[in-house]
């Protein structure tokens, strides 16, 4: 196990930045897990998360890192299964949630809409075209072009979108050209206000 594992270290701030809008005691499903930073954060805010990964190392060092507190063993769950390959392993499941980050895998995006219950919401947040220019990744498999992110949530309603560059910062020092967007189940309320940029 190593801190360079995928999904380690500290949680999005795109996720901490629009977290508010789940509701309490939500059912949240962690799209790409890895090690599960989301997941331990969300479990740690009340909710109920399955950590979907197919890294069977990565959702072993998951349920390592919460050992230590039994409610967050109750309230994480795991699914090893490859997405990609494979059927969607939760055809009967619906979510209040769903939180994706550093993960692309276009054709799964119709099956988290039907994945969401009204009132749900999606979070998420990747590498957009440009990255290629700086560093990993570099594949156009991996990179969302210009405003990608908001055809693939056609029908939802956007609540925030971001696309472009991020400076360099201590987390990055490369910086990152980043894709993000939140966006809520169409019959979902009026979300809380919050900042939306294009």
């Amino acid at each position: 196990m190593t801190s360079n594992q995928h999904g380690w270290g500290a949680p999005s701030p795109w996720v901490l930045r629009w977290a508010h809008l789940l509701s309490p005691n939500a059912d949240v499903l962690d799209v790409a897990s890895g090690a599960g930073r989301h997941s331990l954060y969300l479990s740690a805010q009340g909710h109920r998360v399955t950590a979907l990964d197919k890294d069977a190392a990565a959702l072993a060092t998951l349920q390592g890192r919460d050992e230590q507190d039994a409610s967050a063993r109750e309230s994480i769950s795991v699914v090893c299964a490859d997405i990609e390959n494979g059927d969607w392993p939760l055809p009967d499941r619906q979510f209040d949630a769903i939180v994706m980050t550093h993960y692309l895998w276009r054709p799964i995006w119709p099956q988290l809409q039907r994945s969401l219950r009204p009132q749900g919401v999606l979070i998420s947040e990747t590498f957009a075209r440009g990255q290629e220019t700086i560093g990993r990744p570099s594949r156009p498999a991996f990179l969302l072009s210009p405003g990608e992110s908001l055809d693939l949530a056609a029908g939802l309603r956007v609540v925030a979108y971001e696309d472009g560059f991020e400076p360099p910062s201590a987390a990055h020092p490369d910086g990152r050209f980043i894709q993000r967007i939140v966006a809520m189940h169409p019959d979902a309320g009026p979300p809380a206000l919050g900042r939306m940029s294009i």
